[in-house]
């Protein structure tokens, strides 16, 4: 796997296919290969595809008992591009990774070419309440403990043992301490933006979603019936179909020019 250099990170990252470049960010407690090892094949077709490990996730090292922000998962974003030399790129970000993506998008307008959103929402709430209840990690071990130990196995080898449990505090503080974004801040995203939800999912009503679709300047919404948080695993039927559409109808560029 490799790795890359990037704000005083050595960021670890799977990388697959040649064309525009398209940054894909994973949601919390997952990891570049975990999330992304379904879409990845496919959009390779068409574009250089990174994925990346967050700070504190899998191969990226970082004590997520030293927490994290927003601010610092999108300052990783625009290092790793600038370390890849890639000036202007697509952008998708699922959970955790589309709220760094929003965030960035509304700090680095210019170097985006399109913006996917899926299972996100602006607002705080419910996200942080059931993050603070799904992610005990007492509870994890007491109810769910096939979860713990995949875990485990997928952080603990480069953040050391039980670096999962502080993992996941780290997230629950982030959410609860994030500025959120303004309607005026989301309404200043002008690039062609997806925004994707399970109609199940309990930390993104639909409402919610919709109005993040309407928010942006050139906005799409996809509600996908029956699934969960979890697009990436049961939504694939429908997202798929959805992420091609999407870039067969906008200007994917080419190849990304050096960053001077």
């Amino acid at each position: 796997m490799p790795t890359i250099s990037a704000n005083g990170l050595t960021v670890a990252y799977e990388v697959a296919g040649e064309g525009p470049p398209l940054i894909l960010l994973h949601g919390a407690t997952g990891s570049g290969r975990s999330h992304f090892f379904g879409l990845l094949p496919v959009l390779a077709t068409t574009f250089r595809a990174y994925a990346p490990d967050a700070r504190g996730h899998a191969g990226t090292r970082w004590d997520p008992g030293d927490g994290f922000s927003t601010a610092d998962l999108v300052a990783d974003v625009v290092a790793f591009a600038d370390a890849q030399g890639l000036q202007t790129f697509h952008l998708l970000g699922y959970s955790m990774g589309g709220m760094t993506a929003l965030a960035f998008a509304v700090d680095h307008g210019p170097r985006l070419r399109s913006l996917v959103a899926l299972s996100i929402a602006a607002e705080r709430e419910p996200r942080l309440r059931v993050a603070s209840s799904l992610m005990d990690p007492a509870r994890i071990e007491r109810q769910d403990p096939a979860w713990a130990a995949a875990l485990a196995a997928r952080h603990d080898p480069v953040q050391g043992e039980g670096a999962w449990r502080r993992l996941l505090s780290a997230v629950v503080a982030d959410i609860a301490s994030q500025p959120l974004l303004t309607p005026a801040e989301l309404r200043a995203i002008e690039v062609p933006t997806l925004v994707v939800a399970g109609d199940r999912d309990p930390f993104v009503p639909v409402d919610r979603a919709w109005q993040l679709a309407r928010q942006v300047v050139d906005g799409r919404l996809l509600i996908i019936p029956g699934a969960d948080h979890d697009l990436l695993g049961s939504g694939h039927r429908l997202l798929l179909p959805a992420l091609i559409d999407q870039y067969a109808t906008i200007d994917l560029g080419t190849a990304a020019e050096d960053l001077p």
